[in-house]
């Protein structure tokens, strides 16, 4: 399969990659975790993710059955650089829900009409009737960070996002939606491993474009980005949970906790769902570039 950015990753990788990262890459295991800032050392055992998302997925089966009965709507978005865990994340949220109440929205670029209006109207029609949980794989935020970066809208443009997206995401919740906002984030080595491991496989090589190549040029233009946007759309009534997924179980895990201890459903186990490990899962203070 001849790609455009064929062997892109890689020569990154050889030429470019700080040697930091490169060292990290080289020297680590599969099972380390690279980041030296990660407040674990290794991923969790198979053996013990197993045995905890078998009890979580119990979790979430209530809660939708819930959520379908009283005609709740929740929305959960999920923002992250790439290759942080976001489709992993909501597959893992998904995979034992009726899919026709737990929907998937992952839009493509904005076409020429789409390009005209007003900029939250293509996600508003997205948004969740009664009964529906709706996953956003990214979401009107990639205006805060993926168009910043790439010089995709105007100065103008992103200064009347942050003015408009605190109120349109209270006025979401002042009417009943139940709001999630996820950061995944990854730091720099993992996520140049996991760009490599889809280069190299021809199933994950629809996953890397050429934005991913780009993109990790311009990993501190992305870091800036990402720290202005968390610091001006985290409130009390809409905020961040920051999950750090340099190991994608333990970032799987909590997410899907967070949820499940923030919702009132009926038959809800607590002890089941288990503590959210606050080291790696918490506020935007716990956020690392």
């Amino acid at each position: 399969m001849d790609l455009p950015f064929d062997g892109a990753i890689s020569a990154y990788y050889k030429t470019e990659a700080p040697d930091a990262v490169r060292d990290a890459i080289r020297n680590g295991s599969k099972k380390d975790i690279l980041g030296n800032t990660y407040p674990h050392a290794s991923r969790l055992s198979g053996k013990k993710y197993e045995e905890e998302i078998a009890l979580l997925q119990i979790e979430l089966v209530k809660m939708q059955h819930w959520i379908k009965e009283s005609g709740q709507r929740v929305a959960v978005v999920f923002e992250g650089r790439d290759a942080s865990g976001k489709g992993g994340t909501i597959k893992r949220f998904r995979e034992n829900l009726n899919p026709r109440g737990a929907r998937v929205v992952a839009l493509s670029k904005p076409t020429e009409a789409e390009q005209t209006q007003w900029y939250f109207q293509r996600y508003i029609d997205h948004l969740p009737s009664g009964g529906e949980i709706v996953f956003y794989d990214r979401s009107w935020y990639n205006r805060g960070v993926v168009e910043k970066v790439f010089e995709f809208c105007t100065d103008d443009q992103r200064r009347k996002f942050f003015h408009q997206v605190t109120p349109f995401e209270s006025t979401l919740v002042d009417d009943g939606i139940h709001l999630f906002k996820f950061w995944l984030n990854v730091g720099r080595a993992e996520q140049l491993r996991r760009f490599l491991s889809r280069e190299g496989d021809q199933l994950k090589q629809w996953k890397l474009s050429w934005i991913d190549v780009e993109g990790l040029k311009r990993w501190d233009a992305y870091s800036t980005a990402i720290s202005e946007t968390l610091r001006r759309t985290h409130t009390a009534e809409t905020p961040w949970t920051i999950v750090r997924s340099d190991d994608k179980r333990r970032a799987r895990l909590n997410a899907i906790r967070t949820v499940l201890h923030a919702m009132d459903y009926d038959r809800k186990d607590v002890d089941a769902i288990g503590e959210i490990d606050t080291a790696i899962c918490g506020g935007p203070d716990i956020w690392n570039a």
